[in-house]
């Protein structure tokens, strides 16, 4: 029964349901409803992909991290215009593929940090404390079903695991 497909896609479907609630209970939505976008996408990789490289902690924090503070420190530089939309984002992924840390909902960080006028308390709430509390919920669900990727796989593994960038190998 337990490692029927159904009954393992029905307990991830409960994992990402749980985690998600308590992010977003976290989070408090009124507060910071652009965010909500990027721990969506978090929460479908750390329980629907739990294995994948750009799911896992090194990836999870350091893109999320790392990107809202490139999109917030460009925001408070030099305010919100389309050119600096562009500068974020270009820097946050140079930032993901040097660091290794490559999370693609994260990439949606730097254009909300913008867009949102963010000031530096955002890397703790929302980010912070919303990417925390849903790797929270993925490390205790992966453990109480038999059979599934325990979260994490690897709390340092790379993402991408080379430097062949825009491709796959080296």
């Amino acid at each position: 029964m337990h490692r029927h497909p159904a009954a393992r896609l029905l307990w991830c479907l409960l994992g990402v349901a749980t985690g998600i609630s308590l992010a977003l209970y976290l989070v408090a939505p009124p507060a910071s409803p652009f965010f909500l976008a990027a721990l969506g996408g978090s929460a479908v990789f750390l329980f629907g992909l739990t294995g994948a490289p750009a799911a896992q902690p090194r990836a999870l924090f350091g893109g999320h991290i790392g990107s809202a503070l490139i999109g917030i420190a460009c925001y408070q530089a030099f305010g919100d215009a389309l050119w600096v939309y562009a500068l974020a984002q270009a820097l946050a992924l140079g930032f993901m593929l040097l660091t290794k840390t490559v999370h693609p909902p994260a990439g949606a960080n730097p254009i909300l940090m913008v867009y949102a006028h963010s000031g530096f308390a955002a890397l703790l709430q929302p980010v912070l404390v919303g990417v925390l509390s849903l790797a929270i919920v993925a490390v205790i669900w992966s453990r109480l079903y038999p059979g599934l990727f325990r979260y994490p796989v690897s709390w340092f593994v790379r993402s991408p695991p080379t430097t062949f960038w825009g491709g796959w190998g080296e």
